[in-house]
């Protein structure tokens, strides 16, 4: 009995868990982004991600699909950008895991 309920309370946990993070979004930006901490300053195609204040940031050329993953492989937000910067304000800091097609890029907030 003591394990059954531990397995309904993971389950619930973990759905409101999921139901938090789809409310997650991208939030388009024109604002110059001062004093960002960078984990790689540029990669070969041009696209910037950094982490700070508990929000991803993505400046990008061109258009783009990105995923984001916590550590331990669950899907935070998928979306497509348009050129130019965008951010994605995280409940909870942490490491992420961004992928933008071949791409995988380690952030820390």
């Amino acid at each position: 009995m003591r394990r059954l309920f531990a397995i309904l309370t993971m389950v619930l946990v973990l759905g409101l868990a999921n139901l938090a993070l789809g409310e997650i979004q991208w939030h388009e930006t024109n604002r110059d982004i001062q004093g960002r901490t960078w984990n790689d300053p540029k990669t070969s195609d041009g696209i910037e991600i950094y982490g700070r204040n508990g929000t991803i940031t993505i400046v990008t050329p061109k258009r783009i699909s990105v995923r984001v993953y916590t550590i331990l492989g669950q899907v935070v937000s998928q979306a497509t950008l348009q050129p130019g910067t965008s951010e994605l304000r995280l409940g909870s800091r942490g490491i992420y895991l961004v992928r933008i097609g071949n791409l995988t890029q380690k952030v820390a907030i």
